[in-house]
């Protein structure tokens, strides 16, 4: 048997989505969780096991502790903004169970595997990228010289072993539904714009996409783009339709799920005999014919990072795509009855005053059905990282105010952070409080029979957006720079 393993995305912040979840850690303008689906895949693997999804569940961290104690191995999903608290817990288990060996794996551990390992003292090893077989090897007995992608300490020492091939067989994965129905509550996932329930999965892995802002293919999953069979995919969703008759959507959660035409294609045609409802993220170069052909196999909305409206920034930032071709997307979308969450960023590299305003206003020329507007964070790891700190642009490495919510922490000449912090509000009044954007949003309640939540979900908003503008008031009295909230990207 192997050691009796537990998968942790910790309790951290109240309402804080992050981890093996989220690709943007941060407590949310409105409390919405995205599912572990990493952790699924070594959970699934290896006989008792469980996977604890702390923050939906509400589980606490003493709670977590007394779980912990009828473990062998602890495999926790660290994230940037939860680094501290979760190495904070980690050593609280060790002590509650000095016999269980605990790893980490995760963007931070990825990034800079020896401060981990210098700065909590109870981890055995952690893993660096994609780090399904290491920690199923390890759970099998594998020694830990043998293990590759993993760095440990020994005698002192820091070891890193030679990095492991990324998965190519993705087919020989096990289904992320499954462990949802083993060890989780699904009704417990929320997110704004999706139909409540809703399940997430992958169809692939990597994305080829070179944007210097993007945490996950720089960190984790890669460029290189993999895919499961369709077959494969088709399968899965049959079955999870089958075992949540109750669930109104399901979401693929990939980096970049239809950038590829005939596997898109492909996959529609085997999607639509199932009936279902679903949405998945997108770029924007994708074409008519493929998104009808989504359309017709039951797709009902996309999740589009525009990013930004003006076109230098977009160069800027390497987005691969024009302002131009986001229009021509968003008008195919509008015209095939597909609805668009439109995902947009203030603060990338290069950003002005002047091109924030160009944002704005071609937001709301796109007209989506719903946006996020956050602040850019510089994620270790990335390229935007690299830059902002060799230029000096990073204000504060923290990230967070103290409840997880993200923190404005760059700041360009000419271009303070209570003026981009003060745009991020006036981009949300200006879009929403438009008539026919603020109908729009009611009328959808009414028809999906979803007006409670909504109900939760603005003043939740609604609370933020006052901080946020008092914030800015305190700013501009001369008084010392709060620590800023924000809404976290989707």
């Amino acid at each position: 048997m192997p050691l009796k393993t537990l998968f942790l995305n910790p309790p951290s912040f109240e309402n804080f989505d992050g981890g093996a979840s989220s690709r943007w850690p941060a407590t949310r303008e409105i409390e919405s969780y995205w599912y572990p689906v990493w952790l699924t895949y070594p959970a699934g693997m290896l006989e008792g096991s469980r996977l604890l999804d702390a923050p939906p569940h509400h589980v606490s961290a003493e709670e977590t502790i007394k779980i912990c104690k009828d473990y062998e191995f602890l495999v926790l999903f660290t994230s940037t903004v939860g680094w501290e608290g979760d190495q904070r817990l980690a050593e609280a288990i060790k002590a509650a169970n000095p016999s269980i060996r605990v790893a980490f794996v995760g963007p931070p551990v990825t990034t800079d595997p020896e401060r981990a390992l210098n700065e909590c003292s109870v981890l055995d090893f952690i893993c660096r990228r994609e780090f399904d077989y290491s920690v199923v090897e390890f759970a099998q007995g594998k020694p830990l010289s043998e293990i590759l992608g993993i760095s440990y300490k020994q005698d002192g020492t820091i070891i890193h072993n030679a990095d492991r091939p990324q998965v190519e067989d993705l087919d020989a994965m096990p289904w992320a539904t499954k462990i949802y129905k083993r060890d989780m509550d699904v009704t417990r996932y929320n997110v704004p714009f999706l139909l409540h329930p809703y399940i997430a999965l992958y169809s692939t892995r990597g994305c080829p996409a070179q944007c210097t802002f993007c945490l996950w293919p720089q960190t984790l999953s890669g460029h290189a783009w993999r895919k499961r069979s369709t077959d494969d995919v088709a399968a899965e969703l049959k079955w999870a339709k089958e075992n949540f008759p109750f669930v109104k959507e399901f979401f693929f959660d990939d980096d970049t799920f239809n950038i590829q035409k005939q596997r898109t294609i492909e996959l529609c045609e085997k999607l639509k005999p199932l009936n279902l409802t679903w949405s998945c993220t997108s770029r924007v170069t994708t074409d008519r014919d493929t998104l009808k052909a989504m359309k017709d196999a039951g797709c009902r909305l996309l999740i589009v990072g525009f990013e930004s409206g003006d076109p230098q920034i977009l160069k800027n930032i390497k987005k691969g795509a024009t302002v131009e071709r986001a229009r021509a997307f968003a008008k195919d979308c509008n015209d095939l009855g597909l609805v668009v969450h439109g995902d947009f960023i203030l603060g990338l590299p290069g950003e002005t005053k002047e091109s924030i305003r160009n944002t704005i206003n071609f937001a709301k020329t796109l007209d989506c059905e719903t946006i996020q507007v956050s602040i850019a964070h510089a994620y270790p790891g990335t390229e935007f990282y690299e830059f902002a700190k060799s230029n000096g642009f990073i204000t504060n490495e923290k990230m967070e105010d103290g409840g997880g919510h993200q923190m404005a922490h760059i700041e360009y000449p000419g271009l303070p952070v209570d003026y981009v912090m003060e745009m991020v509000h006036r981009f949300y009044d200006e879009y929403y409080f438009r008539p026919k954007a603020a109908f729009r949003v009611v009328w959808k309640a009414i028809v999906n029979r979803d007006v409670p939540r909504l109900y939760v979900e603005a003043k939740a908003f609604l609370k933020l957006r006052s901080q946020r503008n008092k914030m800015v008031k305190e700013a501009r009295k001369g008084q010392p720079k709060p620590q800023a909230p924000v809404g976290a990207g989707a």
